[in-house]
């Protein structure tokens, strides 16, 4: 599932080509892709249709793009995103072929490239919301913690949430009511980094553990956003088409028997919710078991 860096390529993508340009016609090719949008697919067009999309944003994995009228003032709406396992927002040159997975089609009245919405697992989706403030995030995606990354991230209000915690930390940092935009690659990186096994108790971590799992976090996601993110296969890509190449650059997501970077112990899986974390035993070794 793409995480924080890949929806950011995206984000800024979408700010370069999209932002500023309106709406002429909305072509919904699969219900899916707009169950978000409980009125239906019908209403989901018509209320885009006219409408100019006037910036994007981001909070977590979720984009959103705000609404003006036609006369140019703020609608309140905006047009929400989530691009779930394979949701991909490509601009494309009108007269270039459909794609197979394609969901739902933005043409804009300057005629120039169209905004399509191809998801091949239909995880996706995307739905109008209520935006009162315009910029501000709708009320639907309050609930998702603001990202590392961003300026108004509180270190010591971070820090103390997550030692109240009584998880594992792994857990903690895919929990987007505490941290925003951490998923299972960028987790397993940053306790790398950090030198933390993912099971280590949240409550048992000290201040100076806890920065320097966020200092692990925020330059794993830093130098993502430099490569353009992750690719593993062609399921994300940038608004363009392109792949991220961070994945050249992983220390043990992935990397199962490799050596590792730091020591070079081969690098273990796990299994993890159902997923795997990968990390090293000599660097990360994992918590006794707790007293009961």
């Amino acid at each position: 599932m793409p995480e924080l860096p890949e929806v950011e390529v995206v984000r800024r993508g979408l700010a370069r080509w999209v932002a500023g340009r309106t709406i002429a016609e909305v072509e919904v090719r699969h219900p899916r892709a707009v169950r978000r949008h409980l009125e239906g697919a019908e209403h989901f067009a018509a209320t885009l249709t006219g409408r100019t999309l006037t910036a994007a944003h981001r909070r977590g994995k979720y984009l959103w793009l705000p609404l003006a009228e036609s006369d140019g003032s703020p609608s309140e709406r905006a047009l929400v995103a989530h691009l779930g396992m394979s949701g991909q927002l490509l601009v494309e040159k009108p007269e270039e072929p459909d794609e197979v997975h394609l969901r739902a089609r933005f043409r804009f009245t300057d005629g120039g490239r169209e905004l399509r919405f191809v998801d091949q697992r239909t995880f996706g989706g995307l739905a109008v919301e209520d935006a009162p403030g315009g910029d501000d995030v709708p009320p639907r995606l309050a609930h998702i913690a603001i990202d590392p990354l961003d300026p108004g991230f509180d270190v010591d209000a971070f820090s103390a949430a997550l030692r109240r915690r009584h998880t594992e930390v792994k857990r903690a940092l895919l929990d987007q009511t505490l941290i925003g935009g951490v998923g299972n690659i960028y987790a397993d990186e940053s306790l790398w980094r950090a030198r933390l096994h993912g099971a280590r108790p949240t409550d048992k971590l000290t201040r100076a553990q806890v920065v320097d799992l966020l200092e692990g976090i925020r330059d794993v996601l830093g130098q993502s956003l430099a490569q353009g993110g992750t690719s593993f296969d062609s399921l994300y890509v940038d608004v363009n088409g392109q792949s991220g190449y961070f994945s050249r650059h992983l220390a043990v997501y992935g990397q199962l028997d490799r050596p590792c970077p730091r020591c070079g112990t081969p690098i273990r899986r796990e299994s993890f919710m159902n997923r795997s974390s990968y990390s090293c035993p000599q660097c990360q070794p994992r918590p006794r078991a707790r007293r009961t």
